[in-house]
């Protein structure tokens, strides 16, 4: 029996085949009456051992694909699973309430935070609804609009990013999308407060970047953060956007490589197969990251915090002469 009805990667297609095997033989063993149970319990190991080496040395184009999986846990999910209370605050005070950003005063483990993220549909209908996760102007002002509050009352701020990226269209061009996601830059670099951002699946662009201006940057095991999409790079590099997997590998996007080039602080581990598979355990896993973060920043002053998030991010990158 499948684990859970979720959409399968073409590169889970070999566990199933063995669990329908093991289905199959459930069901001759009850038709005719013979017992398979030491075959089964052969395929089962074979399929637990499988499944453990497969998810522990993927390729980078395979992260990828779980990181866009349909049915990966979306902010409210983690907002359902980690807090005991949420308060949502709408609008950007200036006339619009851009649903690709969710955010509010949350209670973590009886902390008292501001909780914001992308959100992300999983249907059609919810998708359009929440623009495919990608924030206009009006969501990072809607944004940066909680981080003062945030700063106002003393609250930490944790960030949840989940983004192919800022909506590119003309509207957003015409409304200040560059802008928009500057200022944020800017703003969040001089926040008083503890800021804890966590890559949750996708984390491309300016689009993502407009909310991890962070002390501590984390991204979970399966998840990917990029400057452009694999696709977008492809395209640019080879004119082929079918050249995605050669740049998915080039562009050094997964956690272990973020881990290396100190880009990212934290690895967040994922359950078996990816956080779509109980989204409940991996929202107890990052809340568990989350709660040791913020004690890490504890008792920092203002100043010390801000001081602490420019060197993190003006000794990013590597330099050659």
């Amino acid at each position: 029996m499948k684990e859970k009805q979720v959409q399968i990667l073409d590169f889970e297609k070999p566990i199933y085949k063995i669990q329908d095997k093991i289905e199959e033989l459930k069901k001759t063993s009850i038709d005719t009456n013979i017992n398979y149970s030491e075959e089964i319990k052969k395929l089962e190991e074979q399929t637990k051992v499988y499944k453990k080496e497969l998810y522990q040395n993927l390729e980078p184009y395979q992260k990828l694909q779980i990181a866009r999986h349909p049915q990966r846990p979306n902010f409210m999910d983690y907002v359902h699973f980690m807090c005991e209370d949420f308060i949502e605050l709408h609008g950007d005070r200036h006339g619009h309430d851009d649903k690709a950003i969710c955010g509010g005063l949350a209670k973590i483990n009886s902390k008292n935070v501001m909780l914001i993220g992308t959100m992300k549909g999983k249907s059609t209908k919810e998708n359009l609804e929440y623009n495919f996760g990608m924030p206009q102007p009006e969501g990072y002002r809607k944004a940066l609009r909680l981080f003062e509050h945030a700063e106002r009352f003393n609250l930490p701020i944790i960030t949840l990013i989940d983004t192919m990226g800022a909506y590119p269209g003309m509207k957003a061009e015409e409304t200040g999308q560059g802008e928009a996601i500057a200022v944020n830059l800017k703003e969040m670099a001089k926040l008083a407060v503890p800021i804890i951002a966590t890559v949750t699946g996708e984390g491309c662009s300016g689009g993502a970047l407009g909310l991890a201006v962070a002390n501590k940057v984390m991204i979970l095991e399966h998840a990917y953060y990029t400057v452009i999409s694999p696709e977008g790079c492809a395209s640019i590099l080879w004119k082929d956007a079918s050249m995605a997997k050669v740049a998915t590998d080039a562009l050094k996007i997964t956690g272990e490589d973020l881990l290396k080039y100190g880009i990212v602080d934290e690895i967040v581990k994922e359950p078996v197969g990816g956080a779509h598979y109980s989204a409940c355990e991996m929202a107890n896993n990052l809340k568990e990251a989350l709660l040791k973060s913020l004690d890490e920043f504890k008792g920092m002053t203002g100043e010390e915090l801000r001081n602490q998030r420019y060197e993190k991010f003006r000794h990013l990158g590597v330099f050659l002469q």
